[in-house]
């Protein structure tokens, strides 16, 4: 079996996913055969996994598909054996090893959580065959001891598996002292000595003006600090699965093309816009519930969801239907990707309740096709083709559903021989299942082109192997990366 080390916070959106990544990168940089492992992931930004021996895929949090590229591997479903997402009035999808397991609500997850203890060790097994080092991701804090006694996601799963442990605290957010030297505090002794030391992440400035706060927390805690890790700007290029991070991108600086994204409330695959993001004439601007889809946007992309019916009576209850027919009598171009692509057309049928208590919905009316849900859902990694502009694409699938209509004689794309997606009379609208097509630095700048943009000169791919090179870098250089893997085991 691989050796291992694991990274949990002092709570939620402290950076581990990052920290995690880098470190892969910089193991794979010494020439390890590194793996990222995440016992349970909550997350609506899913990446599509290889099953062997079958010709779908199984879903994964984003987190560790960019975790296995840091590590220059294919992406497992082993990396992340449960993911959770989040649904309207049904709670959680509950995705077991890649697949669909059932749906739980919070409290009887809870009751759930022993039973999937038994997929992530399996996973867990496979995943050390052939690797040297397993890098763990944690999940929310272990401080929550309140969901101790059936956690699998921290503590429970290191103790199990017996992986020893570093404690993350975010400086940025302030009261970090307090956060690690809490943690100490309530833990219980049994987790406690799982922890052979802590780190501290995003810090601005000169961090030796921490020392004192190093000294200090060694004072109450006695645990070694494995080192200060500066404000990562390079983490701002890899792409997110946490939700959280939208608040802070509300927007930017005002460029040549402005592009509106409202935040959906079950928002899912965001990521889809990071290429866009990455272009220097483009500004992305997510739009909140409760203000107004912006007057001078010159796109507006409806990302995917995890709820298409409730998003969009969400999006009516905002208005920003409204708003999307003044952008379209300004001329404006629109762009769904699948849960949005399902809200462009005339209507939404769910007549097996997959999403809840509402059999169907009104659509936005803007492509003339219809939605009708399924239980069957289609998960896979795909090469695909621009109808347009005749570039490669390539991606994944993951969604519920059957999408028909008129406007499906204009097909935005042709994946693996079929014709996918559907387009407006006069080309402004279109609508797609394929998420990653932004990605494509042929199509994004041919599209961009098309709104008067100069755009697709970067290589977005190689912009991501670039930052978690960078990372690393940073890594090396203010944490004692020699001691963080002599400690595991």
């Amino acid at each position: 079996m691989a050796k291992a080390i694991m990274l949990q916070g002092t709570g939620s959106d402290v950076g581990k996913t990052v920290l995690v990544a880098g470190l892969c990168r910089a193991a794979r940089n010494r020439g390890m055969e590194v793996r990222p492992f995440k016992p349970q992931n909550m997350s609506n930004n899913a990446a599509v996994a290889d099953i062997p021996g079958e010709a779908g895929g199984g879903e994964i949090g984003r987190a560790q598909w960019l975790q296995a590229i840091a590590c220059g591997v294919k992406p497992s479903i082993h990396m992340n054996p449960v993911l959770l997402k989040p649904q309207s009035d049904i709670g959680s999808q509950v995705v077991v090893q890649g697949k669909v397991f059932g749906h739980a609500k919070a409290r009887d997850y809870q009751e759930l959580k022993p039973k999937l203890m038994g997929a992530v060790l399996d996973s867990w097994e496979k995943l050390g065959e052939g690797a040297e080092l397993i890098i763990v991701e944690g999940a929310g804090s272990p401080a929550e001891i309140n969901l101790r006694p059936r956690d699998i996601a921290n503590m429970g799963f290191a103790t199990r598996a017996d992986v020893p442990v570093i404690l993350v605290g975010d400086i940025d957010r302030g009261g970090v002292i307090a956060s690690v030297a809490g943690t100490h505090l309530i833990l219980p002794e049994e987790d406690r000595r799982m922890i052979v030391g802590y780190l501290i992440n995003k810090f601005r400035g000169d961090a030796s003006l921490f020392d004192e706060g190093i000294t200090a927390i060694e004072r109450f805690t006695g645990w070694h600090c494995f080192g200060v890790v500066p404000w990562l700007k390079a983490a701002a290029l890899l792409p997110s699965e946490d939700s959280v991070i939208l608040e802070r991108l509300a927007g930017g600086e005002k460029r040549a093309l402005k592009v509106a994204v409202p935040m959906l409330g079950r928002i899912a695959n965001f990521d889809d816009l990071d290429p866009l993001r990455a272009e220097p004439q483009v500004e992305v601007v997510f739009v909140p519930p409760g203000q107004r889809l912006p007057e001078d946007a010159g796109l507006v992309v409806i990302p995917g969801s995890k709820s298409t019916i409730g998003d969009l009576m969400l999006f009516r209850e905002n208005g920003w239907h409204r708003d999307l027919e003044a952008h379209r009598r300004r001329g404006g171009h629109v762009v769904g990707i699948c849960g949005g692509y399902q809200m462009l057309g005339r209507v939404v049928h769910d007549p097996h309740g997959i999403e809840g208590s509402i059999m169907e919905a009104e659509g936005l009316g803007l492509l003339d096709v219809e939605t009708v849900m399924e239980p069957e859902k289609t998960v896979r990694n795909v090469e695909a083709r621009s109808v347009r502009y005749g570039e490669a694409l390539s991606g994944y699938e993951i969604h519920l559903g059957k999408t028909t209509g008129a406007d499906c004689t204009r097909p935005t794309a042709v994946i693996n021989g079929v014709d996918d997606g559907a387009t407006s009379a006069d080309g402004k609208v279109f609508g797609t299942y394929l998420h990653g097509l932004f990605g494509a630095d042929g199509f994004r700048g041919r599209f961009l082109e098309s709104l008067g943009i100069r755009g697709g000169g970067i290589d977005y791919r190689a912009e991501v192997e670039r930052a978690l090179d960078e990372i690393a870098d940073h890594l090396e250089r203010h944490l004692d990366c020699d001691a963080i893997f002599a400690a595991a085991r």
